[in-house]
């Protein structure tokens, strides 16, 4: 861990609506994956205009997602920026008391989860480039269980919790130097009732 929050909440509508932008969406995701980085180093990662890019980071630290990050040059010129917490969490009890933010909750997700579903369709495209153990040791499973909504929320917790244990882990080597061998790795889960 690095101290800073550890998953933020987003419980207003405006800030939601921030993140839920598709460029500023994959601008955060990117920032997540390098740490931090310059406007110009993310518009060459998503291919847009650095002038656009950086518009949209000045959004997102209008709302505290990100924030200005320490210099990595002698001139200052750059501004570099980084997250301002380790993760977000949005959560359906925090916008479901009223129709628009039960609605914008409901579109940010259904954004989330297209871009999730392209980076795992670009993964599928992409596997024959990636050596055997990398492709060996990628996964895809559905498992079809009967839970109650304790039981569910239990699951998605110890999940939750094992993925942040690996987490911790990479970084911590990749901050002690250790970083031969490793890739950006996306782990998507999705746990949800369904009737047949």
């Amino acid at each position: 861990m690095t101290g800073r929050e550890r998953d933020r909440r987003i419980t207003d509508l405006g800030t939601l609506k921030a993140l839920a932008h598709p460029l500023r969406a994959r601008l955060y995701r990117q920032l997540v994956i390098t740490r931090s980085a310059t406007a110009s180093h993310l518009a060459e990662q998503v291919d847009e205009a650095v002038s656009l890019v950086s518009y949209h980071l000045r959004k997102l630290a209008e709302h505290g997602l990100i924030e200005e990050a320490a210099a990595h040059s002698e001139d200052g010129r750059e501004r570099w920026w980084q997250p301002a917490s380790d993760g977000v969490s949005i959560r359906d009890e925090d916008f479901r008391d009223a129709p628009e933010k039960a609605a914008a909750h409901s579109a940010a997700g259904r954004l989330f989860f297209e871009q999730r579903a392209d980076m795992y369709r670009r993964h599928l495209d992409e596997r024959a480039h990636w050596s055997d153990a990398w492709t060996t040791a990628s996964g895809s499973s559905e498992w079809l269980l009967r839970l109650t909504s304790d039981e569910l929320a239990g699951l998605s917790q110890e999940m939750s919790d094992l993925v942040r244990r690996y987490e911790e882990r990479g970084r911590a080597a990749v901050d002690a130097g250790d970083a031969e061998g490793r890739e950006n790795v996306a782990v998507h889960t999705y746990a949800f009732p369904f009737r047949g």
